[in-house]
C-alpha cells in the first residue's frame, strides 16, 4: 500500500457528504447501530450515491477498505 493516502474516519464522513467531527461520528454511530446480521455496505441509512461508494471501495480492497472496515466494527454491537 506504499503510497496509498491513510484515510481517517473522519474523512469518510466527510467524502459522504455527512458531519465529519468527532462528536457527529459517534453520535452518528450510537444513533445508526447494525444488527449483527446487517451488512454495513447494504445498511439502509446510506442514500444511493452512499451506498455505491461503500460498495465499491469496499470490493476495490484499497485505502478506503481500512476506514470502511473500521466503521463496519463501531456500527455492529460487541458481542
Amino acid at each position: 500500500m506504499l503510497g496509498e493516502p491513510n484515510y481517517t474516519i473522519n474523512d469518510l464522513f466527510a467524502q459522504l457528504g455527512l458531519e465529519s467531527s468527532d462528536e457527529a461520528i459517534d453520535a452518528f454511530i450510537e444513533k445508526n447501530k447494525l444488527s449483527k446480521d446487517e451488512k454495513l455496505i447494504e445498511a439502509s441509512i446510506w442514500d444511493e450515491k452512499q451506498c455505491m461508494f461503500l460498495q465499491e471501495e469496499w470490493k476495490k480492497d484499497a485505502a478506503w477498505a481500512i476506514v470502511i472496515d473500521e466503521l463496519n466494527v463501531r456500527m455492529h454491537p460487541a458481542a
